[in-house]
């Protein structure tokens, strides 16, 4: 693999920390910059250079990675709601700009309005995959426990409602319990869904988390992990079911350890 510059900007969760840290072992140089109360200090470890920026600092983020010679950017991980809109944000000239040129506010809209901030910066948003492809998904049952009949019921049932959710980029997850549904993901993110849906579910429930129909590959790509089984433990839910080769599985060995040692069921359609 070529040395080359990457940018990453580096959200929460551990998705920035085994992207920087696959780049590292490829021989790229990693460009990193995190966001304030959201990114993990252990990016660093796996960057040539590391920056925080406030999460209204789209200019200084900008003017960074020009700075450091930066052509092509990735993004991973999220921002966590709690931080886009909390009382004390202010955001630059060049955020207002993208709020105000956009229609809504959905994932979709804002990451495909900085990536075409980003192009006319002179910088490419690229596939966020595109280094992590053996973290995929592989098709099958990845735990000890096969699904029961029910659970191959909700599965379905909660498939369908998953890829409309993603359809009109709602969300990506939905819990679902005896075909009822029970919660649907919106900008809080994966892991309060399971822990909301499992709050009225009680035990029992199926968590679906599938890729948008049109998944743009730069962005928002599914990602579970071991945090994600241990939420599911917390509320008692039964199985997981996924989508293979379009949603990355950080630590998979963990993941599947955690789920049978829980009793829980992960699926890969």
């Amino acid at each position: 693999m070529q040395d080359e510059l990457l940018g990453l900007i580096a959200g929460n969760g551990k998705f920035p920390i085994l992207f920087a840290k696959e780049a590292k072992s490829k021989n790229y140089h990693v460009i990193a910059a995190g966001v304030k109360g959201d990114t993990s200090f252990l990016v660093r470890f796996f960057s040539d250079k590391f920056q925080s920026f406030h999460v209204g600092d789209l200019g200084k983020l900008f003017e960074f990675f020009k700075t450091n010679g930066v052509k092509k950017v990735i993004m991973a991980g999220q921002v966590n709601p709690d931080n886009l809109f909390a009382e004390n944000v202010v955001l630059d000239k060049e955020f207002k700009d993208l709020f105000d040129a956009i229609k809504d506010r959905k994932a979709d809209t804002i990451f495909s309005a900085v990536a075409e901030k980003l192009r006319q910066h002179g910088m490419e948003l690229i596939d966020s995959t595109c280094l992590l492809k053996d973290y995929m998904a592989p098709k099958g049952t990845l735990t000890k426990r096969a699904p029961s009949l029910e659970e191959l019921a909700d599965i379905e049932f909660g498939r369908e409602i998953a890829k409309a959710m993603g359809d009109i980029d709602v969300g990506q997850t939905v819990v679902v319990k005896e075909k009822a549904i029970v919660a649907i993901e919106a900008m809080e993110g994966t892991d309060r869904t399971i822990l909301r849906g499992g709050e009225i579910a009680r035990e029992g429930a199926v968590v679906v988390k599938m890729s948008k129909p049109k998944q743009d590959l730069r962005f928002d790509v599914p990602v579970i992990g071991p945090r994600t089984i241990q939420n599911m433990s917390r509320s008692k839910a039964s199985c997981l079911a996924i989508e293979a080769g379009k949603t990355i599985i950080i630590d998979f060995e963990t993941c599947v350890q955690k789920a049978n040692k829980a009793g829980i069921c992960i699926v890969s359609t």
